[in-house]
């Protein structure tokens, strides 16, 4: 998870951006910070995808045969 510093660091750099230019080290910055949060969010997906089931309104399972097989081959890890 990111930190909420760094959480409040993006928002910041986004507002200032809007206003100004940013500096070279600030968009350095920026690109980073926003790497490390898309890695964080796409992380937590793949968590929530690992437990995922669909059911359909009869009760049947009915989760797609590929999220079956990324769950498996997950569970291997």
């Amino acid at each position: 998870m990111l930190s909420k510093e760094n959480l409040n660091r993006i928002n910041e750099l986004a507002r200032k951006s809007k206003t100004e230019e940013l500096t070279e080290q600030e968009k350095e910055e920026q690109k980073k910070l926003r790497e490390a949060y898309l890695k964080n969010v796409r992380s937590s997906f793949k968590n929530q995808l690992k437990t995922m089931t669909v059911i359909d309104p009869n009760g049947e399972d009915v989760t797609p045969e590929k999220l079956k097989h990324f769950q498996q081959r997950n569970k291997k890890h």
